[in-house]
């Protein structure tokens, strides 16, 4: 079983992000209260189930202290049971990085570090409005490596309006550079609630192109090949396994529990999410009670779930499992997943469908159009 922790605060606000976070982090000793409050209330959440990994994410983790993070840890460790050598991952940025830091994170068990480079090019970074320089990024990464984090991820994003292919290879070298074993590379996406949405609503910014997204998704997907990275999950790409555990039990359906504001959890039943509003999750904490919303899946539901997640990794989906979810007597699903196979979208090996390269760029248009 998995649990994950939103910490949710920010230095500033990246253009693009849309996660619930604040910039004003005044009230941070009240959320990590708050957060271990909520691990006594949820404590039963899981069963009797061993924690196999625990994940801070955000919002920016790297902003809590020492003190702080031990004492969400050690609440952590009062209520579940955690698995040896469980994957205890930790976001960060590289500005908030130091030798000191990294010593503290390692003496508290935290031994995967997945760090928000987002690009090696200083122009992009003020584009994106992240508060590192392509320094901090070389820098922590080194340290990191020498701290003894041997299971390091980075972060980068691609088709940023004037990224041209030159600089987008360039960030693709300098990431491997480093020798590190996960890479997570995502497209600029435009959320309406952002700044660059803001932009787009306001005709000051140019939506991104699609020809030059698949450009450049298919110059990662090269390079990544080149240098021995698998392409296990749409935007994700390991060395020798090292897949993001917690990450991948989310596509294949596991259990999990998410604590603090807006975070999600599942039970196989139910997906549940907490208000996305940090004074009213204070709040109701503070009267111990969980400010959550759920909803009861539908077989229907869970189908499309599986379909639009196993389509994404190198698993894919197991027609039986789908069966077993909902019998697949949809003429119309039949005909569609077809048509996608003739158009070379999608590839069945005995009942396990996964999608091709061409299939890897149009993902969610080519689940949603499976979904029942």
């Amino acid at each position: 079983m998995h649990l994950y922790l939103h910490i949710p605060f920010c230095k500033q606000a990246c253009y693009y992000c849309d996660f619930h976070f604040s910039t004003n982090s005044s009230k941070s000793d009240d959320m990590v209260n708050a957060i271990c409050k909520e691990i006594e209330l949820q404590k039963s959440f899981l069963g009797t189930n061993i924690l196999e990994t625990i994940y801070f994410g955000g919002g920016t983790p790297s902003l809590l202290s020492f003190e702080q993070i031990g004492q969400i840890l050690n609440k952590i460790g009062q209520h579940f049971s955690i698995k040896p050598n469980a994957e205890i991952t930790f976001e960060c940025n590289p500005d908030d990085i130091t030798i000191q830091r990294l010593t503290e994170w390692r003496s508290l068990g935290i031994n995967r570090l997945s760090i928000g480079v987002q690009s090696f090019d200083e122009n992009h970074l003020k584009f994106l409005n992240r508060s590192h320089s392509a320094a901090h990024s070389i820098q922590c990464i080194s340290d990191a490596q020498k701290a003894g984090f041997d299971n390091l991820s980075i972060d980068l994003i691609y088709a940023i309006p004037s990224l041209s292919n030159d600089i987008w290879k360039l960030d693709l070298e300098k990431a491997f550079s480093f020798d590190v074993n996960h890479i997570s590379s995502y497209c600029l996406t435009i959320e309406e609630k952002t700044v660059f949405g803001h932009r787009l609503k306001e005709k000051v910014m140019k939506p991104i192109d699609d020809d030059f997204a698949s450009n450049q998704f298919d110059i990662l997907l090269e390079a990544m090949s080149k240098n021995d990275f698998e392409q296990y999950e749409i935007s994700n790409f390991a060395k020798n396994t090292a897949y993001a555990v917690h990450n991948t039990s989310y596509w294949q359906g596991d259990q999990y529990l998410g604590i603090g504001p807006s975070a999600h959890s599942f039970d196989t039943n139910k997906r549940f999410w907490n208000v996305s509003n940090n004074t009213k999750y204070l709040k109701a904490i503070a009267t111990e009670t969980i400010p959550n919303e759920f909803e009861i899946l539908t077989a229907k539901d869970k189908a499309n779930e599986y379909l639009m997640t196993g389509l994404r990794t190198k698993w894919g989906v197991d027609l039986g499992k789908l069966n077993k979810i909902l019998p697949l007597s949809s003429k119309a699903f039949r005909q569609t997943l077809s048509r996608f196979s003739k158009e070379g979208l999608i590839i069945d090996q005995k009942g396990i469908i996964t999608l091709s390269k061409a299939g890897k760029l149009k993902a969610d248009y080519i689940a949603s159009e499976l979904f029942f």
